[in-house]
């Protein structure tokens, strides 16, 4: 069985020029994230927001979760209107509040009714219903927005990584020593005074670390390659080692015959 992981935005907080926030699809079907831009990305690579069965939650920043109001929105008014379709969100003890919070000050009262429709899901470890097992950790963030990542490995034997926002910790390590692919953050170029994202250095001291995992950038200040306007904040590429792939909106990664390969 195949599976597949693409990268529906790139982009860091400040969305650099051609980016849109950071959202990873695996599978087609789940969803690390829903930052502000999650409905855009969604629509612009050709995907129903009611083919979506589980959103996982790395942790409580705006441009993380400030999106879960319009995808709910759509699917009560639009792609799933009469709430056939189950949905599960799968987050931290804590975060359902501040959600149904964030969601009654873009709506109030509006999305009350779309609340049965969700399965809620606070376990630190699981299984989704095709077979992805899953576990979180908490990785070096903000702790006020309770940062975690992922760690998924398929029936099959996939296995991958997903950061959140965080800086060099030992638990994400620990993680991607054990997997094939990592999607890893670059939230920060070097002269910032802050250990809360990794930066350029960190990244390649990480591949150096681990060469053997595939390593993917998201989160990314830097602008898309092909980007025609004025610089953001940089626009330069580093220099990185072999396994690390900067990655664009759109790029897709699939896993056949036991191993992770970028698909143009």
């Amino acid at each position: 069985m195949a599976h597949s992981v693409k990268m529906l935005g790139t982009g860091n907080a400040f969305l650099p020029n051609g980016r849109l926030h950071s959202l990873v699809l695996i599978d087609q079907k789940h969803l690390v994230d829903a930052p502000p831009t999650a409905l855009i990305s969604l629509r612009k690579f050709g995907i129903s927001v009611d083919s979506i069965e589980t959103i996982f939650i790395t942790h409580l920043h705006g441009d993380h979760i400030f999106g879960l109001p319009f995808l709910f929105l759509e699917r009560m008014y639009i792609s799933d209107r009469q709430g056939k379709v189950p949905l599960k969100i799968i987050a931290a003890p804590g975060a359902k509040e501040v959600i149904l919070e964030v969601c009654n000050i873009a709506y109030p009262g509006t999305l009350e009714r779309f609340w049965p429709s969700i399965e809620w899901c606070e376990d630190e470890t699981g299984t989704t219903d095709d077979g992805w097992s899953w576990e979180r950790f908490r990785v070096h963030h903000e702790d006020s927005v309770d940062p975690n990542g992922y760690r998924f490995v398929s029936k099959n034997g996939a296995s991958l990584v997903h950061s959140g926002d965080s800086g060099p910790c030992e638990a994400l390590y620990d993680a991607i020593a054990k997997s094939e692919l990592a999607v890893v953050e670059m939230g920060l170029p070097e002269w910032v005074d802050s250990d809360h994202h990794h930066k350029p250095s960190d990244i390649r001291s990480l591949a150096e670390l681990y060469p053997k995992t595939k390593m993917v950038i998201t989160h990314t200040f830097i602008d898309d390659k092909n980007s025609k306007f004025p610089t953001i904040t940089e626009s330069e590429f580093p220099t990185h080692p072999v396994n690390v792939h900067h990655a664009s909106d759109g790029n897709s990664f699939h896993w056949e015959n036991g191993d992770w390969k970028q698909v143009e």
